[in-house]
């Protein structure tokens, strides 16, 4: 027998009972469905069994370890569902890209026509498994046994991508017969994956899941015809440079091209911007744009390259941030919780800006303000502006893209720009890289090099920042004017030796540790790309450090 302590209670368990056995006798002391087991500190699958005594807790599906199992577990049972209707040649090339609101786009790569009956046959199909409560199987393959199982099924992207794998075993998953690699844990069996929808849409299917915050519904999907558009051309930028998966971006490393494939994504990346300078100054009445995106997309060193590109075409950038225009401190909005909520639209003085803004429009001398983050209180120091004939604002800001922000504006005057660093490559063609990701990395980086900040601090804080963006930004994106992807097929690479080291000082004894520890199981696909390579003008450099720009 063994003694686990279990929400509070110690209770005595014969050995070779599963966590799952367990989970189901308290769940209903938890709020929504539990999906993985944390047995004294350390996250364990549902199906993994007692063998000594033990404290433990669950992870459910409003947490992110249990989120992310979940989709992972969904995503298996789809491209199931697409081998068993359609052969096992159609789910290998199926390719999972990216997310969209609720939505995962499977792009069929032609294999599997995208009509609405077909969506039905997959949906139809994953309900047949999800009722037969089928296993997920977990079995660690020698590294050469899994890498010649991947290459006799034709899965030859995980082929390349264990090829570069250190470890002398990898783990993976089987599904009634069908076999796939999946980097995190995964469910017990398929009656878990309860809620999901499959819709066609354009080249494939979306995959419709609950979302972490309301985990046991199915929203219908609420398309984003700008975003999808600008993550399938990077996604096609990636396939014409021959860079899909992190394998690929592996091989590129390792021939010694890395510097000519940098120099041609960053020049893409400032005709991108210059063709958003053309349009800014052909509608020829803008007076104001309008920057907003998520957090460490990177806004100000977009902002600066903007401004160079309309240098060049007769235009005078002035940069505005609508962080200057915050409420004093004690006037700030407070959460749930009792915090400054700083990220609300009620932490700016919204009456002043638009009263500055008309007044610049006007062609007045304005005095702008600037605030002081160290009293918390909005000082006037002489920043005097005025409005001429080229002259045109840069503004940068949160709420950005917010009518409620710039109210008082005309329309004609303002050109909004949605950025955020959508990233695309892939782990392999069925483990996507959420943005997110590559986001927290951008500012764990920055924040230890800028600000002094532990990455356990910026991890800790990052719920917070994601609600804040939700809330605040991501509704807004599809009425920006134009979107820009800041993301860099090679940053992770170039990130991986700055965020090891700080991801290594998180200690097992903190509530961080088991994201660092995802966050370093993942950077250990990659291969380093040293950070000389960059241009000083690069995007990148705004989190590493060496940039030409006040970033």
């Amino acid at each position: 027998m063994a003694t686990v302590t279990v929400c509070g209670e110690r209770r005595e368990y014969p050995q070779g009972t599963t966590f799952e056995t367990i989970a189901s006798q308290v769940q209903d002391r938890y709020d929504s469905m539990i999906a993985l087991a944390v047995a004294n500190g350390k996250i364990r699958e549902l199906f993994k069994k007692v063998t000594r005594d033990c404290t433990l807790d669950f992870y459910t599906l409003t947490d992110s370890p249990g989120y992310k199992t979940y989709v992972r577990a969904a995503t298996m049972l789809l491209l199931k569902g697409i081998c068993d209707v359609f052969g096992p040649e159609a789910a290998q090339k199926s390719c999972v890209e990216f997310a969209v609101g609720n939505g995962t786009y499977i792009n069929a790569m032609g294999k599997v026509p995208a009509t609405r009956e077909n969506a039905e046959k997959i949906k139809d199909r994953m309900r047949q498994l999800e009722a037969s409560c089928l296993p997920f199987k977990k079995r660690s393959y020698p590294l050469d046994d899994a890498m010649e199982l991947f290459r006799e099924k034709g899965m030859t992207d995980k082929e390349r991508l264990f090829g570069y794998r250190m470890s002398s075993a990898v783990n993976i998953y089987e599904l009634d017969g069908y076999y796939d690699y999946y980097y995190g844990y995964m469910l017990p069996h398929t009656g878990y994956v309860k809620w999901f929808d499959v819709i066609p849409y354009e080249n494939g299917f979306m995959l419709l899941l609950p979302t972490q915050k309301n985990p046991g519904v199915v929203e219908p999907f609420e398309e984003r015809k700008k975003l999808f558009e600008t993550m399938e051309d990077a996604q096609e930028w990636g396939r014409t440079a021959g860079i899909e998966t992190v394998g690929d971006l592996n091989d590129q490393i390792c021939s010694g091209s890395m510097s000519e494939l940098i120099l041609v994504q960053e020049a893409q990346q400032e005709r991108k911007i210059g063709e958003i300078a053309k349009d800014i100054v052909s509608r020829g009445n803008v007076k104001f744009i309008m920057i907003a995106g998520p957090s460490s997309s990177g806004k100000t060193s977009f902002s600066h390259r903007l401004a160079i590109q309309l240098r060049t075409l007769g235009k005078v950038p002035h940069p505005i941030a609508l962080d200057d225009y915050f409420v004093d401190r004690e006037l700030t909005p407070r959460d749930e919780k009792g915090d400054y909520n700083f990220e609300c639209l009620g932490a700016i003085d919204i009456r002043q800006f638009n009263e500055d803004m008309t007044r610049l429009l006007s062609g007045e001398r304005v005095q702008l303000p600037t605030f002081n983050f160290k009293t918390g209180k909005r000082e006037y120091r002489g920043d005097f502006r005025q409005l001429g004939e080229e002259d045109i604002l840069v503004i940068e800001g949160i709420h950005g893209l917010n009518e409620k922000m710039s109210y008082a504006l005309p329309e004609e005057s303002k050109y909004k720009i949605y950025i955020s660093a959508l990233t695309t490559l892939n782990v392999d063609a069925h483990n996507r890289i959420p943005t997110t990701d590559g986001r927290l990395l951008r500012r764990m980086v920055r924040d230890a090099r800028t600000r002094g900040a532990s990455a356990r601090r910026t991890i800790q804080m990052w719920p917070s920042v994601r609600r804040g963006e939700e809330e605040n930004i991501f509704p807004f994106q599809e009425s920006a004017d134009a979107m820009f992807n800041s993301a860099l097929i090679y940053e992770l690479a170039v990130l991986k030796p700055f965020a090891e080291p700080l991801l290594f000082q998180i200690s097992k004894e903190d509530p961080e540790y088991h994201e660092a520890k995802r966050l370093l199981k993942f950077l250990d696909y990659f291969l380093s790309v040293p950070s000389e390579s960059l241009p000083n003008n690069s995007i990148c450099r705004e989190f590493v450090g060496g940039s030409c720009f006040n970033v």
